[in-house]
């Protein structure tokens, strides 16, 4: 029987697996971000949370009067939760940049700052680094810095005390903006496990057991493996079988995984041949719902039915079956493209050349090492073969789609075929890609174009998609 929860009772059980979906959800929780009550539904919790996210996940809870920090174990590199900007769009590298210089700026300043002031102080510092800069006089990098600037506001590291930050950002000749600085949030912020300026490649901060402090031993290595497996289940749509190493697999079949995760969340662990997979039919954890609207959502649920009916071909009609990369070969392709990022002078550039890591070892993902995983095949779909689908979609359902979009199919597809990746129903390889098992539940799927109401002209136009999911086996 799961130890999970032990000091909640069955009547209070469902709020507080609200709570762990809440700390879940959002790492940082101050008290207006992401709402007002989130902050007491977490404290109310606090020392049961840290107790079981630490024993069941390996994640560290630091609370203090006005923040909630989880400190993740980190088995991977996610490129699926970015920050996003005011648009909704998300963070490129430049905004990133301007994120990390904003936060060591306000340390440098009192309990308030004004936005021109603190543009200054971080374009002083973006000027050092080769291909940055901040220039206040270019509309690009005034939104770019607006932008990181907003980020912080939304969690309440600062707090807007007059002005606006839209208006400096369109002349700040004639505007300016007044920010009230928490330290306390602030801090909360920026809590890395590793002194920074030591980490040679992304990959060093992915030592999640070295980061936290954990024991070495036989013991403490089995627990380690059964809190990377429930990490996995937890922070992915799917975790396949195919992936795991020896001692992984073992514990994603263990009967303990799904007990222990659906005490602590309240959802479902579902188990099929390929794999196993934590449902949210709720979305209250989850950061990418899939179906859901918008024309890449509804773009990609299309193009998923179509692989997933070329998929049952046989004879000579059947697909071609490629091996898909495996979890170190993603990893290392990630990390080579965080790594380039890294300062090509400078102390960090001093200290990686001192290390001198061969690209193997460098990029090995934990846990991995000596391992030599059994090679599956999936079935292969082509660059050109994907194109020619979502022309066909294009022209059968494209009065429903953003016109935006609908002009460039080529930033559809991409689009489509990354939200596709990141629900792990498609691998992205070279010249195309690879349809994984998850991918049978959208096997069968209906849509129909259906016009607006007489009040809306009747150019404008929804697409409605139904999944029927006939075999939802994966």
């Amino acid at each position: 029987m799961s130890r999970v929860a032990e000091g909640v009772s069955p009547l209070e059980l469902a709020d507080y697996q609200k709570a762990v979906r809440l700390v879940l959800r959002h790492p940082l929780i101050t008290p207006g971000y992401p709402d007002k009550a989130a902050l007491a539904t977490v404290r109310r919790w606090a020392d049961q949370l840290r107790t079981d996210l630490m024993e069941v996940l390996g994640h560290r809870l630091v609370t203090t009067a006005d923040t909630a920090r989880l400190q993740r174990a980190q088995d991977g590199l996610d490129a699926t939760r970015p920050a996003l900007t005011r648009a909704g769009r998300p963070f490129d590298r430049r905004r990133y940049a301007y994120l990390v210089l904003t936060l060591a700026a306000l340390g440098r300043h009192g309990a308030q700052v004004a936005l021109g002031e603190l543009a200054d102080a971080v374009a002083a510092d973006a000027v050092r680094i080769d291909g940055l800069g901040l220039d206040t006089a270019r509309k690009p990098d005034r939104d770019a810095f607006v932008d990181a600037v907003t980020w912080l506001t939304e969690r309440g590291a600062l707090t807007l005390a007059d002005g606006s930050a839209t208006a400096w950002a369109g002349d700040p000749e004639r505007a300016e903006a007044l920010y009230d600085i928490d330290r306390e949030i602030l801090l909360a912020v920026h809590h890395p496990t590793r002194v920074l300026q030591h980490l040679t490649s992304v990959t060093a901060l992915l030592d999640s057991a070295g980061a936290l402090g954990m024991s070495a031993g036989r013991a403490a290595q089995r627990r380690d493996q059964a809190r990377r497996a429930r990490r996995l289940v937890l922070e992915n749509p799917v975790a396949y079988y195919a992936d795991a190493d020896t001692e992984l697999l073992g514990q994603l079949r263990a009967p303990a995984l799904a007990e222990d995760l659906e005490r602590l969340t309240g959802l479902t662990v579902e188990r099929r041949a390929e794999g196993v997979a934590l449902i949210d039919t709720s979305g209250r954890l989850s950061d990418i719902r899939f179906p859901g609207g918008g024309t890449v959502a509804q773009a990609a649920l299309l193009l998923a039915a179509r692989i997933s009916a070329a998929v049952q071909r046989s004879g000579r009609h059947a697909l071609e079956l490629l091996p898909a990369p495996t979890a170190a070969e993603r990893l290392a392709a990630r990390a080579r493209r965080v790594d380039t990022a890294l300062p090509s002078r400078g102390p960090v550039a001093e200290l990686a050349a001192l290390a001198e890591p061969d690209e193997a070892s460098a990029y090995a993902a934990p846990g991995d090492e000596g391992q030599e995983p059994a090679e599956t095949r999936y079935p292969f779909v082509t660059d050109s073969w994907l194109r020619g689908r979502l022309k066909e979609i294009t022209a059968e359902y494209g009065a429903g789609f953003a016109a935006d979009l609908r002009g460039d199919p080529d930033r559809l597809l991409d689009q489509a075929l990354d939200l596709l990746a990141a629900m792990s129903l498609i691998a992205r390889v070279d010249g195309g890609a690879l349809a994984l098992p998850l991918l049978a539940r959208y096997r069968g799927v209906t849509a129909r174009v259906k016009t607006r109401t007489a009040a809306v002209p009747p150019s404008q136009t929804t697409l409605f998609t139904d999944d029927i999911a006939k075999d939802p086996t994966p």
